[in-house]
C-alpha cells in the first residue's frame, strides 16, 4: 500500500498561506488540490468559507465543521490501516498455517513410503523363508527315522536345526506383520494430514481476499485524506488569520517541495540502478528464459527455505521462501507472467504482491518499501516487468526480498523450483 509523502512543516505553512491569499483574491484555485465530485458535495466550498466570514457565529461555526472533518479524516485512514493491518496479519497467519501442514503432510507422507517399503522388504523375506520351510519340511525327518533308526545323534541334530527355523521364521513373520502395520499407521496418518490441507488452503484464501479488502479501503482513507486535508486545512486558515502578501512564498514553496521529491527519486533510482548493476549473488530481471522466468531480484541470497529460528521474532518457524538482498529501493521483477491476485499489506510479510502464474503456481514478494508496490490487484504482468521495490516492511530486520514459490497456494523450496526452470537464486 502505498502513501503520499508529507509536506515539510515550513512549505506546508507556505501552501496554506498561498491559499489565503488565492482566496482573498478571488484568483483560481486550480492551484490547490483537485477536488473531486464526492469531496465537493461533502467538504466545504471556498465560496462557503468566505460566507461564513460574515459573522462571528458563522465563522466559528464553520471553523468548529472544518476541525471535525480534518480530525474524521485523519481518524478514518488510521482506523483503516490499523483494519488492513489486523487483515494482514490474519492473512499471514493462516497462510503460515497452511504452508507448515504442508511441508508436515509430506514429511509424513515420506515416512510412510519409507515405512511401505520396509514392510514390503520384511515381507518378501517372509515369503522367502517360506519357501525355504517348504523345500526343508518335515517329512525329511521322517524319512531319515525310518531308513536310519540308529543314527540318533543326526536325528536330534535335524529335529534341533527345524526348532531353530521355525523360531527364526516366527520372528520374521512377527517383524514383517509389525512392520506392515507400522507402513499402514503411517499412511493412515499422511491421508488425514492430506484431507486438512483442503480447508487450511481455503482459509489463507479468504484470510488473503479478506486482506486485500481491508487494503483497498484503507488506500481509498489514506486517498481522501491527501486529497482534502491540505484544503480544509488551508480554508481554516482563511478562517481564522488575516495574511497577506504571501502567494509569492507559496509558489515557491511549492517548487522547492517539487524539487526536493524529484531530487529524492533521483537519489532512489540512482541507487537502484547502482544496486542492478553491482550486487553480487545474481541480478533480476532482463528477459525471460526459454522456460518464461527470470530471477526476481539482484542480490546474495541470505537466507534460505526451511525450519529456522526467525531473527525477528525469535521463534522457531517455517521460512517458507528465500531472502534476496540487493539494496534499498533496489528493483522487484515479476519471476514469471501472471495476474496480481494481492497487492497490500500483508502482516508480517510487510507490503506484498502476489502473482498467479498459472497452473497452480503463484509467486509472492514481500517487505517491499512503503509506496513502493507498482501494480495493482487484477493487473497482468510480465515475466521481467518491475512490479516493487525492495524495502524492509512488515517482519524484517533489512532490506531484502521475500521470494515465495507457490503450488496450488503452498510454498515450496525456491531453490530447486526455480532451478528446473532454469533459474538460480
Amino acid at each position: 500500500m502505498s502513501t503520499s509523502p508529507s509536506l515539510s512543516l515550513r512549505n506546508r505553512s507556505r501552501l496554506v498561506a498561498a491559499a489565503v491569499a488565492v482566496a482573498l483574491a478571488g484568483s483560481t484555485l486550480a492551484v490547490l488540490a483537485p477536488v473531486t465530485s464526492a469531496s465537493a458535495a461533502s467538504y466545504p466550498s471556498w465560496s462557503e468559507v468566505q460566507k461564513a466570514k460574515s459573522s462571528t457565529s458563522a465563522q466559528q461555526a464553520k471553523v468548529t465543521e472544518i476541525k471535525s472533518l480534518i480530525s474524521t479524516l485523519k481518524s478514518e485512514a488510521a482506523a483503516k490501516q490499523k483494519a488492513a493491518q489486523a487483515a494482514g496479519e490474519a492473512y499471514q497467519a493462516a497462510q503460515n498455517k497452511y504452508d507448515e501442514a504442508t511441508l508436515e503432510q509430506k514429511t509424513l507422507q515420506s515416512q510412510a513410503d519409507d515405512a511401505e517399503q520396509t514392510a514390503a522388504q520384511s515381507e518378501e523375506q517372509a515369503g522367502q523363508l517360506a519357501a525355504q520351510l517348504g523345500r526343508a519340511s518335515a517329512n525329511d525327518v521322517t524319512t531319515d527315522i525310518l531308513t536310519h533308526p540308529s543314527d540318533s545323534g543326526d536325528l536330534l541334530y535335524e529335529l534341533g536345526a527345524m526348532s531353530k527355523l521355525s523360531e527364526q521364521a516366527d520372528g520374521i513373520y512377527s517383524q514383517a506383520s509389525q512392520d506392515r502395520g507400522t507402513a499402514q499407521a503411517q499412511a493412515d496418518k499422511a491421508d488425514k494430514a492430506k484431507a486438512a490441507l483442503g480447508d487450511l488452503a481455503d482459509a489463507a484464501q479468504s484470510k488473503m481476499q479478506q486482506a486485500q479488502g481491508a487494503a483497498d479501503a484503507a488506500q481509498t482513507a489514506v486517498d481522501a485524506q491527501n486529497d482534502n486535508e491540505s484544503r480544509l486545512e488551508a480554508q481554516l486558515t482563511a478562517l481564522t488569520t488575516k495574511q497577506r502578501g504571501v502567494e509569492a512564498d507559496y509558489r515557491k514553496g511549492v517548487a522547492a517541495e517539487k524539487a526536493r521529491q524529484a531530487r529524492i527519486a533521483a537519489a532512489a533510482a540512482k541507487a537502484a540502478a547502482k544496486a542492478a548493476a553491482t550486487s553480487q549473488g545474481g541480478t533480476g530481471g532482463g528477459t525471460a528464459n526459454s522456460a518464461g522466468w527470470v530471477r526476481p531480484a539482484g542480490g546474495f541470497q541470505t537466507s534460505g527455505y526451511g525450519i529456522r529460528v526467525d531473527p525477528y521474532t525469535h521463534y522457531t518457524a517455517l521460512h517458507a521462501g528465500v531472502d534476496l538482498a540487493p539494496a534499498c529501493y533496489a528493483p522487484i521483477y515479476a519471476a514469471h507472467d501472471g495476474t496480481v491476485t494481492f497487492a497490500g499489506n500483508g502482516g508480517g510479510y510487510g507490503n506484498e504482491v502476489i502473482l498467479d502464474n498459472g497452473g497452480g503456481i503463484s509467486t509472492a514478494y514481500g517487505h517491499i518499501v512503503d509506496g513502493g508496490i507498482m501494480v495493482a490487484n487484477g493487473q497482468h504482468v510480465s515475466a521481467g516487468q518491475q512490479i516493487a521495490k525492495i524495502g524492509s516492511t512488515g517482519w524484517s530486520t533489512g532490506c531484502h526480498l521475500h521470494f515465495e514459490t507457490r503450488v496450488n497456494g503452498a510454498a515450496v523450496d525456491p531453490v530447486p523450483f526455480m532451478a528446473a526452470r532454469g533459474i538460480s537464486v
